[in-house]
């Protein structure tokens, strides 16, 4: 995810790829990097690279966070250098305790589709100034869409956006199956799966309407959609959906 959060930021116009540093103990993250862009900075050193920085964008796994904070914590600047967290379920609670309650913290939630700057990403703000929390949401509004949160939503917004790019590709996945058991390929069927969903997220951004609205458009009455809607809802579309968006929720 840093990876690809810094190949994002490269392509943007905020952040020039010379102004980005990262740190890896992976050297083939590294050389990838280096090969996606020469003016990356890179290291190995956690310390080195967060002197002088403006933003320390900490992306590492949950466990990680406490034995990253105790390296580096006492290099940064509290009241200069903002500290971003990607860690999921780690509270801004804990984070103040791992570097200072003086820090400048946000906590963001990206999905995966960060790699291809379209990522839904919330933010979460603690001790940062209204000019700051604008800084953050331009720069992951570059790497798809941002929206600030109140830190207790924080978590459902994760289910619906981080964890629900997984449902939405099981749904594809779904579909081309059905698709093949009728009788057409799946790769004509994803295509042409990919494209409807494209449609009907157009659809309802261009119409700023509510997915009820569009599906009466197509549910005549004895018409064949309203037979697959009802078939699915016997079979607990909505409720698996709702179901499985509670059980992914961090509480």
């Amino acid at each position: 995810m840093g990876s690809a959060i810094a190949r994002g930021l490269t392509q943007g116009t905020k952040i020039s790829a010379k102004d980005i540093s990262v740190s890896d103990l992976n050297q083939k993250t590294l050389d990838a990097l280096k090969t996606f862009n020469a003016d990356i900075r890179l290291s190995t050193s956690n310390c080195e690279i967060v002197k002088g920085a403006d933003i320390v964008l900490i992306a590492v796994k949950p466990w990680l966070m406490k034995s990253i904070s105790e390296d580096i914590k006492n290099e940064l600047n509290y009241e200069k250098q903002l500290v971003v967290s990607i860690a999921a379920g780690i509270s801004i609670e804990e984070l103040k305790m791992f570097f200072s309650p003086e820090a400048q913290i946000f906590r963001i939630i990206p999905n995966t589709a960060i790699e291809i700057r379209q990522s839904l990403s919330t933010v979460a703000s603690y001790n940062n100034s209204a000019e700051n929390e604008q800084l953050i949401l331009d720069i992951f509004n570059e790497l798809g869409k941002a929206i600030l949160v109140p830190e207790n939503q924080l978590n459902a917004y994760m289910s619906l956006s981080s964890c629900g790019i997984a449902y939405a590709f099981r749904y594809i996945r779904a579909a081309m199956e059905g698709a093949v058991e009728m009788g057409v390929s799946p790769y004509a069927a994803q295509a042409v799966v990919l494209q409807t969903l494209r449609g009907a997220i157009d659809l309802l951004e261009a119409h700023n309407s509510h997915p009820e609205t569009e599906i009466d458009k197509v549910t005549t009455p004895g018409g064949i959609t309203i037979k697959g809607l009802n078939e699915m809802e016997a079979c607990g579309f909505s409720n698996a959906v709702i179901r499985g968006l509670k059980a992914s929720l961090i509480k």
